[in-house]
Parts: C-alpha cells; sequence; structure tokens
C-alpha cells in the first residue's frame, strides 16, 4: 500500500475508545505530542499547551459555530417520518438539505417541524420540497417568516456525528462548541477547538503566545467517506473560509518575528493553506476545495493541535501529510495502545 491509495488510511479501533460523552473538564483531555523533527512520541494534557508550545507563537482558531442543523418531523400528507440535516442555503432564500424518509418527496409536498422545546407559542415548520440537485441535495422552501438561525435554534438539534450512539441532549448544546464560537455555519463542530476555556486561551497568552481566529463552516464533506481507492481522483467537498486582512498580517508579523504558525484543527489548516495558494498569507474569503494528502507541502502551517480522525478520512491524510505517513501510523499505534479516546469528543495530538 502506497499513500496515495485510500486503504493506506484504514486502521483497526476497538468501539469503546469512541469518545461517547465530553469529558467533564474541557483541559482534561490527554494530548499526544508528535515531534517531526525526530520522530518521538510523548504524553501530555491539553493543561500543558502553554508550555509546549513557544513566546512568539501564535494559536489559530475557527471561529465558527454550529447550527442545530438537525430536523425532526413528518410528511404532512401521510404523517410519515422525516429527518433532514439543513446544509446551507441558496441566493434565493431555499434550503438545502440531505433528507431522509420512506418512499419519494414530490415537488410542492410539505413536511411539518415542531418547535424542539414542544412550546406550542411557537407555529410548527412547514417545508416545502422544490426539487433535488445533482448530488442528492434536496431544496426546500421554508413557509415561515424568519431567519435561518433564528428558525433552527427553535425548530433544530445539534448534529451529533453518526459514531456517537446517543440522541443530542440539552449538555450538548453548550458542549459541542467551541467557547469562542461566534459565527453560526457549521453542520459539526471543529473538534480540536473544544478543548479550550477561556482560562486555557489566557494562560497562552500571558506565556506571550498570541492567538487570532479564522472562519471555515464545516459541511457536508464531514458525513461523505472517500470512495475512490486512487486518491487522485477523489473530488473534495467545498467549505465556505475566511480570513481578514488584519489576522493575515498578524500572522504574517509572527512569521517575520521567527514565530510559530499554530493551527487548531484541521479546519483552520484547511483555511490557511487555501488563504496562502492564492499567492501568500493574504486576507481571502471564499470556497475551498482544497484535498492536503502526502506529499503535500505545507506553507502556511507550521504546527497543529488536532484530534484523532476517522480511518480513511480526508482529515487523517491531511495530518499524514503534515508529519509523515508512517510517523501518524505509528502515533495512531501508541493512541490506541494507550487508550486514547478518539474522534470528537475524544483526546487531541500536536504535531510540532
Amino acid at each position: 500500500m502506497q499513500p496515495d491509495q485510500l486503504s493506506f488510511y484504514d486502521y483497526t479501533l476497538p468501539p469503546e475508545l469512541i469518545a461517547q460523552e465530553p469529558l467533564p473538564d474541557r483541559e482534561a483531555a490527554r494530548l499526544l505530542v508528535v515531534r517531526r523533527h525526530d520522530g518521538r512520541l510523548t504524553h501530555a494534557t491539553i493543561r500543558s499547551l502553554p508550555e509546549l508550545l513557544q513566546p512568539g507563537d501564535c494559536l489559530v482558531l475557527n471561529n465558527s459555530r454550529v447550527l442545530p442543523a438537525r430536523l425532526l418531523g413528518l410528511r404532512t400528507a401521510t404523517g410519515g417520518k422525516w429527518e433532514g440535516l439543513f446544509l446551507s442555503t441558496t441566493d434565493s432564500g431555499l434550503w438545502r438539505l440531505i433528507g431522509q424518509t420512506r418512499g419519494r418527496l414530490q415537488p410542492g409536498e410539505t413536511v411539518t417541524i415542531s418547535a424542539v422545546s414542544g412550546d406550542t407559542a411557537h407555529p410548527t415548520l412547514l417545508l416545502r420540497f422544490v426539487e433535488r440537485e445533482a448530488d442528492g441535495v434536496w431544496r426546500m422552501e421554508p413557509l415561515l417568516d424568519g431567519t435561518v438561525v433564528d428558525l433552527l435554534q427553535i425548530y433544530g438539534s445539534l448534529p451529533l456525528p453518526p459514531y456517537i450512539d446517543r440522541p443530542a441532549t440539552e449538555a450538548d448544546r453548550e458542549r459541542y462548541q467551541t467557547t469562542y464560537a461566534s459565527r453560526p455555519g457549521s453542520v459539526a463542530a471543529p473538534t480540536a477547538g473544544l478543548h479550550f476555556t477561556p482560562d486555557l486561551l489566557a494562560r497562552c497568552r500571558q506565556r506571550g503566545i498570541q492567538t487570532t481566529e479564522v472562519t471555515l463552516h464545516v459541511g457536508i464533506g464531514t458525513f461523505r467517506p472517500v470512495s475512490a481507492e486512487d486518491l487522485s481522483q477523489h473530488v473534495m467537498h467545498a467549505e465556505w473560509c475566511a480570513l481578514s486582512v488584519e489576522r493575515a498580517q498578524l500572522l504574517n508579523e509572527t512569521r517575520q518575528r521567527g514565530g510559530r504558525i499554530v493551527a487548531v484543527g484541521t479546519t483552520s489548516a484547511r483555511t490557511l493553506e487555501s488563504a496562502f495558494a492564492q499567492g501568500g498569507l493574504n486576507s481571502w474569503t471564499g470556497e475551498t476545495q482544497i484535498f492536503i494528502r502526502p506529499p503535500y507541502e505545507f506553507q502556511a502551517v507550521d504546527a497543529l493541535l488536532t484530534n484523532f480522525h476517522l480511518p480513511k478520512s480526508t482529515l487523517l491524510m491531511l495530518v499524514s501529510a503534515l508529519a509523515g505517513p508512517e510517523l501518524i501510523r505509528r502515533a495512531y499505534a501508541a493512541a490506541i495502545a494507550e487508550r486514547y479516546r478518539f474522534f470528537s469528543y475524544g483526546d487531541a495530538m500536536l504535531i510540532l
């Protein structure tokens, strides 16, 4: 197997290592430290992050906020169950969703969705089916006034990943968000950031480690597996991201002073590398389809804090490009042997 083949990125994970609940303390997560220059692996916790970084480094946080994008309803005409995941809106205001129901919705048919809280003060939300896009995404028209964010807050619930085998709870509304999330738009959390508390960020700043923010709204690709064995045939999903003028300037100044750019999460890394691809580390806003995999050479990212990723995922390919495929395979084997917790609510890795 070679790193350009999908099967190279497969591994066996004991099911009990998939974290089903968040830790009570965000900073208590374990941290596997991977040093690229000598291949050394050491064990720490997120709480020790300020000491693992250096004064002059800059942490780059993704400030995207997870939408309560999961919708449960009934087909108005038949009473059959319907489930949807909101993705985005079209320029004309239609909702784009992944939908699931028995049979096929017909154009003009509606689904009825009640407020999640059961509060009868809220009217039911009707979504009228308009059409299917080429990739199977549904377009539906909301028949109720209100912004997308306001309507989802009333009628939606958090879309926990499918490997978390339980319904979302009220506690997840707070815990499945980063403490600095401010720009609604994601359908899944940028999970590396879930470990940060305001106190941890304050201790980083006290040590002379700067922080800045980018935005990448996590989209449908999070839920779609790679199907091509030959990775050159895989087409990446598009995700909207942004890097502002002021923040790009701060990152360039970090580099000029000899500091490192430390991406918090693969989403921050994709945003920075997408911006750099436009001609340097400058401000940029747009949709990115960048597919980072070996032997990609990083231009904007010097170090990465990231959670452990699913087998055969593009995120596992991204971290393999940064640290080297064989070192990542060794690191994952060590994490499994040491019983680290995996995926969204799990532990983390720091690649230096």
